[in-house]
Parts: structure tokens; C-alpha cells; sequence
């Protein structure tokens, strides 16, 4: 069973500098939420409040019902998979075994197993890749395998801090269909950020418009693209037009 997402009136400020301000988001079990919008407008600081790697000023944040300011951080890490921008794979460490981090922390009987399982549903063939270091690996690759140590232990929810970013048309095209399968396998609930708005259509259920800390409009991208709410919105998806009309033509 997947588990839900939600923040409720959340704000948060670096210094004098505002990131978020009263942003309410819901994500359901098994859907996948995307954050949009330009750098600096709280996409990640928003993203990175579902795990405590940013504990909010004010506001409530909540995983399946429960207040995350009420959860241990660590033991809540171990619950929701997290892909930080470039992967964040251990240098030192092998692919397997960068995968078979949380299966080892949380006490699975098989991590060594349950890494390998992780690697192939990740579109890495284990006995090919699993024993290579990330410096061994490609772009995709090391991206494909950031992904597999996210649900390795079968984590009901993930958190993507725009994983594809800096990946080439095609590389990132093999690191969107792990992705695919890995979801039509676990349906997982996950809350994706990124620049891209055909990545989000692609990959997302409905997509978050954030602006200047707050939240624009939230839909899918059907109804965002022909029911803007706002001027930004509009001009967000009129700059995305071609792109979006690739993806489904």
C-alpha cells in the first residue's frame, strides 16, 4: 500500500529570504505529483520538507496521516526513497551496494538479494553492472541505479529532485522508462521536481506550479494547459507548446 502526501499552509524562509509561503499540495496513494516552475521557487525546498531535510517555519507536513515533525528523520528516511539531483550514488561503494543501503539499514534478511532485484526492475543487469562504481557507470546508468537504491526496500514513496536533468536526450529517454516500469510494478507514490514540463507530462499525474515560493495552479497538464489560472501559467505553457505537442503527436 502506497502512502499519501500532503503539506497544509506551509512556509519557510532562508534567512530574510522567502522559499515557500502557505503552500498546500496533496499527493494520493500511487500518484505521482510534479513541481514546475523557475529555479528559486521553492520546488525543492517544498520536496525536501517530505523527509526532513528541511523542517518547515511554519505549517504541517504529513506522511499517510502521521505529522512528520512527530517521526524520527532517520526512520523516516528509510520509509520515503529519495533521489537527490545527480544521483548521490557513494564514489566508493559499488552500484549493488549503493542500492543495498536502506535494505541494509532497515534489517531486510536479504539486502544483497533485494539490491539485485532493484538493479533489474531498474533496467541494470545486476551481474553485469551491480560491481561497478558509480565512475564506471554512464550518465543514465548511475541515474538508473540512484532510482533502484530509492525503492530497493520497497519504499511506498520517492522523492526525485530533478534525477534527469543532466542527462542527454537519449540517455534520459532509458532513465524515463526505468522509471515507467519501476512505477507500473510498485505504484509508488512520488513527488517529482523539474524544470521540464513534457517530463512532467510524461511522468506525472498532475503537476504544481510554484512561483515565488507559492503554488500557481495544481492540475493536470490537460487542464493547466487550457484553464491557466494565471498569467505565469499561461506563459509557462505557451513556452512548453512545441514540447508538448511532441510528446503527443
Amino acid at each position: 500500500m502506497s502512502l499519501s502526501l500532503a503539506a497544509n499552509n506551509v512556509s519557510h524562509a532562508y534567512g530574510g529570504s522567502v522559499a515557500l509561503a502557505g503552500v498546500t499540495a496533496h499527493v494520493p496513494e500511487g500518484a505521482v505529483l510534479a513541481l514546475v516552475g523557475e529555479s528559486g521557487s521553492g520546488k525543492t525546498t517544498l520536496l525536501r520538507t517530505f523527509n526532513r531535510l528541511v523542517d518547515p517555519d511554519a505549517g504541517s507536513v504529513f506522511v499517510s496521516g502521521e505529522d512528520v515533525r512527530t517521526l524520527d528523520p532517520v526512520e523516516l528516511r528509510r520509509r520515503v526513497g529519495y533521489v537527490p539531483q545527480h544521483g548521490g550514488l557513494l564514489p566508493h561503494w559499488t552500484a549493488r551496494r549503493n542500492v543495498a543501503l536502506v535494505p541494509t539499514l532497515v534489517g531486510m534478511p536479504d539486502a544483497g538479494r533485494a539490491a539485485d532485484e532493484a538493479l533489474e526492475q531498474a533496467g541494470l543487469d545486476p551481474a553485469e553492472f551491480g560491481g561497478r562504481l558509480p565512475r564506471e557507470l554512464s550518465g543514465g546508468q548511475r541515474q538508473r541505479a540512484a532510482i533502484a537504491r530509492a525503492f530497493a526496500a520497497r519504499q511506498e514513496a520517492m522523492l526525485l529532485d530533478e534525477p534527469f536533468g543532466a542527462l542527454d536526450a537519449i540517455t534520459r529517454a532509458e532513465a524515463y522508462e526505468a522509471f515507467e516500469r519501476v512505477r507500473r510494478e510498485l505504484r509508488f507514490t512520488a513527488i517529482l521536481v523539474t524544470h521540464d514540463l513534457a517530463e512532467a507530462a510524461r511522468l506525472a499525474d498532475r503537476v504544481a506550479v510554484m512561483q515565488a515560493g507559492r503554488i500557481e495552479q495544481i492540475g493536470t497538464v490537460t487542464e493547466l494547459r487550457r484553464n491557466p489560472a494565471t498569467p505565469y501559467v499561461q506563459s509557462l505553457f505557451a513556452r512548453a507548446e512545441a514540447a508538448l505537442d511532441a510528446l503527443v503527436s
